[in-house]
């Protein structure tokens, strides 16, 4: 059978599954299986090895960490705090609220790194919210959205951790190229919500007059936060520790902030564990899927094929580059981040290196 056939019915499996709507980490690993046994001939032991060698790594440990430090904040009710204090400082700008979820994500994603924990979270907090102020649906829904995502590229994100491991780079690196792109982007999205409602008024109600003082004293429920980033990142930039040792660092603080609000409860934090447990646990099944179906392709060839096709457009390395962030916006429309990033790092990542493009730069992109 030939590669191109054998590619084809581990692809459509894997879309066929996703299409009736299993699960993505379900449709990966029944596909990697497929291609295991009837392709590369080797055991579905595979799942089990590549378990125990990908996910036994120090970076990884980050993750449940950073997952943990976000749960905490979100099932304590802490990050309730966090957003009254934005939407005092940005709410009286036109669209105040769907400002301030913008605002309060770019805060929160600094302090879990999370998509899943903030579009949660805030969904949860603001939604009935501004509906009930009358914004209108698509915008209230877009801007929560939107705002979730600033967790992927904000430090510390998971999914550069995610990625890290898994190109064996540095985690530190990731989070450093992320901090400028990721104030930009909360300020174009803002820009963006500040244009729509001035172009449309009807989608947001009339802001309410707040006065300078009470912007002021606002500032006081938002520098806790602003202090558990900057130590937090700080240490990691510093070189002091390690984003693992940064991440467990965290955890301690968001802990000590829930205790300092009065928030911090045993039912609170058997509710962050689990939390922590069930997302992390998520993460690690998708990771784990596609490791195996990475190597599935690597056995049949396709990743090598498809990198010296790729490699040989008449396109030059930049625009070949624009044709793999097209695919992205595509598949982004399919895949959350982490299962899109996995899925697609076994063919993206052979020819972003024979293209010449630093890992680390592509990782932030």
């Amino acid at each position: 059978m030939s590669m191109e056939i054998q590619s084809a019915i581990i692809l459509g499996t894997l879309l066929i599954l996703v299409a009736l709507g299993a699960e993505i980490f379900v449709a990966m690993a029944i596909a990697g299986a497929i291609g295991l046994v009837f392709f590369v001939g080797q055991p579905l032991q595979q799942f089990a090895w590549s378990a125990f060698a990908f996910m036994n790594s120090f970076t990884l440990t980050a993750m449940p960490l950073f997952i943990l430090m976000g749960a905490i904040f979100s099932e304590t009710g802490v990050v309730d705090t966090l957003f009254k204090g934005v939407n005092k400082i940005l709410g009286a700008m036109p669209g105040g609220l769907a400002v301030s979820v913008l605002g309060a994500n770019a805060i929160f994603g600094a302090v879990s790194g999370s998509t899943v924990a903030a579009s949660a979270t805030f969904g949860k907090i603001c939604f009935p919210q501004m509906v009930k102020l009358g914004y209108d649906p698509k915008l209230s829904l877009g801007v929560l959205a939107m705002g979730g995502t600033l967790a992927v590229l904000i430090p510390p994100s998971i999914t550069m951790i995610v990625y890290g491991g898994w190109e064996r780079i540095s985690v530190a690196r990731l989070f450093a190229g992320g901090v400028v792109p990721g104030i930009v982007l909360t300020i174009l999205l803002i820009i963006t919500v500040l244009i729509l409602v001035k172009v449309n008024p009807a989608l947001a109600p009339a802001p309410p007059k707040v006065s300078w003082s009470v912007r002021v004293s606002a500032i006081k429920e938002v520098w806790p936060f602003v202090l558990v980033i900057v130590i937090v990142l700080g240490v990691i930039f510093g070189g002091i520790m390690t984003p693992t040792e940064s991440a467990a660092l965290g955890v301690l603080l968001s802990l000590i902030l829930a205790m300092g609000y009065r928030k911090l409860s045993f039912r609170a934090l058997k509710d962050s564990m689990w939390l922590a447990v069930k997302v992390n646990g998520m993460i690690a099944l998708v990771i784990v899927s596609a490791k195996v179906i990475g190597i599935v392709f690597q056995h049949i060839g396709i990743t090598e094929t498809f990198s010296g096709y790729m490699t040989h457009l008449p396109f030059g390395k930049y625009g070949i580059w624009f044709i793999v962030v097209l695919l992205y916006l595509f598949l982004g429309c399919l895949f959350d981040s982490i299962s899109m990033l996995l899925l697609t790092l076994p063919f993206i990542s052979p020819l972003m290196a024979d293209l010449g493009f630093d890992p680390t730069w592509f990782g932030v992109t």
